[in-house]
This record gives structure tokens, sequence and C-alpha cells, in this order.
């Protein structure tokens, strides 16, 4: 069973960078065809996508975010991080991570909030 965590700061000043971890377990990030991805929910409104890592290391972000986006791998401890520079208040949201496989969102982790605010 594939089971994904993500941990990070709850909470984040405005301008600086938001970092958050996802550690995966019961299955590899490297592993083929396999996508790694990162979405947001703001309060009140549905779910945004933020990018991707693939099991080959490639990225891709949504062109709304792409400016201030870096998504990264640790493939030795199995973790992918989402790295958001410049944070405002509009950037308050519950952060998820997710598996992809063949366009669909198999695999989530619980969610975590993070407020930005001063």
């Amino acid at each position: 069973q594939v089971q994904l965590q993500e941990s990070g700061p709850g909470l984040v000043k405005p301008s600086q960078t938001l970092s958050l971890t996802c550690t995966v377990s019961g299955g590899s990030i490297t592993t083929n065809y396999y996508y790694w991805s990162w979405i947001r929910q703001p309060p009140g409104k549905g779910l945004e996508w933020i990018g991707y890592i693939a099991y080959s290391g490639s990225t891709w972000y949504s062109p709304s975010l792409k400016s201030r986006t870096s998504i990264s791998r640790d493939t030795s401890n199995n973790q992918f991080t989402l790295q958001l520079s410049s944070v405002t208040p509009e950037d308050t949201a519950v952060y998820y991570c997710a598996r992809v496989y063949i366009y669909e969102y198999d695999y989530w982790g619980q969610g975590t909030q993070v407020t930005v605010s001063s």
C-alpha cells in the first residue's frame, strides 16, 4: 500500500519561501511511469495543481506559479519537495502531495495546512 505524508511549517511569513516535503512509503518515486504531484486548495476554493516531478526527475509546473515554484526529489529518502518563493496571503491553502499514474491521482497524502501571515 502506497502512503504519502506531507511535512513542513504550518506558518510562513509573507515574502518568504514555503518548503514542504512529501515522504513516500510502499513504493519508489523512481518507479517507471509514476509522477509525483503537489496540489493545493485555498480556503473556499477548488483544487489547484501546482506541478509534478516524474520518475525520471523531469518537472512540470503550473504556468501561473512556474516563476515561483521548484519541485525536487531525494531518492535516497524517497521524498520529493515543494518550494514556493515570495509567498503572499493568497498562497494560504491546504497543500497535498499525490501520486499520478496514467493521468489518475490514485494516492494522496492527508494534506497540510499552510498559512501565510506576518
